[in-house]
C-alpha cells in the first residue's frame, strides 16, 4: 500500500521524536515496552500525535469520527446525557474532544431539550486541538461557548455526565505473545541502524497473570499475539473515586472479552492511521500516525465493578443511537427529497450499519446513584455477553 508523503515540516517532526524515543531506548538498556512506546509517539509534548500540531480529524486529517459525520450523533447522544444529569447534575466533561463538534451538538442540543448544562468542561492534551475547539463552539454554538471550560484535570470529585468518544482505543497497550508454552512481551529495540524493530522479552510475573486471565490460546505450534491494555482499566478504576453521582458514556470499537481474544483473531487488533489510509506498522513515522487497538469491553466493565461503579448497559452503538431517537432526530430533517436529509440519512447509515460503525462499536455506561435504567441501553442491551 502507497500511502501519501508528509510535508518536510512533519518529517522533521517525526524524526525530532524518533530520536527522543531511541536515546529512551538505549538509557533503558536496549528495550522497552510497546506500551512506553505508544504513549512516546502519541503524547511526548510537542511532538507526540496528540499532543503535536497536526490535524487529525475531518477530511484533512487522518480519520472521520462520528461527530464529524452528523449532527444527529451528537444530538441522540444528548438524550442519554439528559438523563444522566437529571439524575445527578447539570455537569458533562468530555474527554478527547477532537474538532469540538461534538461539544457543540451536545451543547445546542440539550439547550433545545431544556436542561443545558451549567459547566462543560472539556479535558484536552493537544493545544493545536483546544484551539479548534474554541473556534468550532464560538461559531456553531455562540450562544453557549462561554460555559465551556477547559481543563488539565480530572477534578477530585465529579457529579454529572462523562463522555469518552474514541478514547480508550488511543490508550497504549502492552503486547503479549504466546508460543511454545510461554508468555512473552513483545516491545521495541533499535537495530544497528538505529531502526525501530519488534523485540521479545519474558513476560514479568505481573503481566503474565494479567495474561492468564484473557483467556487467550496457547497455539501449539506457532505464536498468538494480541494486546493488553492495562491503562484503560486504571483510568476507569479512577473514576470509582472521583464520581459522586452521575455515568461515564464509552463509546469505542472493541468486543467482549470471549470475542476479543478468539483463536482466528492471532495477529491482534493493532492497527495505525495516516491521512485515511489505515496500516500496521507503528514504527512508520512516529508522532504522524494515530496508533489504536480494539477495546476489551469486558476488562473495563470488571475495572468499574471493583472500583465500586454500576453497570448501567453495554451494547451496540446502532442499539444505542435507535434507542435515543436518532431516527426521529432524522425524521424532523423534513423533506426527504432534500440534499440535507439524503446526507444526513447516509450518515445515519454509517454510524448504524452493522457492515460500517452500527456493530464494530459499541456503547458501555457504567455510573454511581442512578436509579432509572438508561435510555440508550433499554432495547438490545447486550450486558449477558461481558
Amino acid at each position: 500500500m502507497s500511502l501519501p508523503q508528509p510535508s518536510d515540516d512533519a518529517l522533521a517532526q517525526s524524526h525530532a521524536l524518533a530520536t527522543r524515543l531511541r536515546e529512551r531506548i538505549a538509557a533503558a538498556g536496549g528495550w522497552i515496552s510497546f506500551a512506553d512506546y505508544m504513549h512516546q509517539a502519541l503524547y511526548t509534548p510537542g511532538l507526540g500525535y496528540y499532543s503535536g500540531g497536526a490535524h487529525k480529524f475531518g477530511a484533512a486529517g487522518d480519520f472521520i469520527t462520528a461527530p464529524e459525520l452528523t449532527p444527529l450523533f451528537g444530538q441522540a447522544l444528548a438524550q442519554q446525557i439528559a438523563e444522566v444529569m437529571a439524575q445527578s447534575a447539570r455537569q458533562v466533561i468530555e474527554v478527547g474532544a477532537g474538532t469540538g463538534h461534538l461539544a457543540a451538538d451536545v451543547l445546542l442540543a440539550l439547550d433545545r431539550l431544556g436542561c443545558a448544562p451549567e459547566q462543560y468542561r472539556i479535558l484536552e492534551v493537544s493545544g493545536e486541538l483546544r484551539g479548534r475547539q474554541a473556534d468550532t463552539l464560538r461559531e456553531r454554538a455562540p450562544a453557549l461557548a462561554h460555559r465551556v471550560q477547559w481543563i488539565d484535570q480530572l477534578p477530585e470529585r465529579f457529579s454529572g455526565a462523562v463522555i469518552a468518544n474514541e478514547v480508550l482505543d488511543v490508550m497504549p497497550v502492552h503486547v503479549l505473545v504466546w508460543r511454545d508454552g510461554a508468555v512473552f512481551e513483545r516491545g521495541v529495540a533499535c537495530n544497528d541502524a538505529g531502526a525501530f524493530v519488534w523485540a521479545d522479552h519474558t513476560a514479568s510475573d505481573a503481566l503474565r497473570a494479567a495474561g492468564a486471565r484473557l483467556g487467550a490460546p496457547m497455539p501449539a505450534e506457532g505464536e498468538y499475539v494480541s494486546e493488553l491494555n492495562l491503562a484503560g482499566p486504571a483510568w476507569i478504576a479512577d473514576w470509582g473515586h472521583r464520581l459522586d453521582a452521575g455515568a461515564l458514556l464509552l463509546i469505542d470499537y472493541g468486543y467482549p472479552r470471549a470475542e476479543y481474544y478468539l483463536p482466528s483473531r492471532s495477529n491482534g487488533t493493532l492497527l495505525c492511521y495516516y491521512r485515511h489510509h489505515a496500516h500496521g506498522d507503528p514504527f512508520l513515522w512516529p508522532g504522524l500516525n494515530d496508533i489504536t487497538a480494539f477495546v476489551d469491553f469486558t476488562a473495563i466493565a470488571e475495572a468499574a465493578f471493583e472500583a465500586g461503579l454500576s453497570i448501567h448497559g453495554y451494547t451496540s452503538q446502532a442499539s444505542f443511537l435507535y434507542n435515543c431517537g436518532v431516527l426521529e432526530l432524522l425524521a424532523e430533517r423534513g423533506d426527504q427529497t432534500k440534499p440535507d436529509y439524503i446526507r444526513a440519512a447516509r450518515a445515519v447509515q454509517r454510524l448504524t450499519a452493522p457492515q460500517e460503525m452500527g456493530e464494530l462499536f459499541k456503547v458501555l455506561a457504567v455510573g454511581k446513584g442512578l436509579a432509572e435504567p438508561l435510555l440508550g441501553f433499554r432495547r438490545g442491551d447486550r450486558l449477558h455477553g461481558l
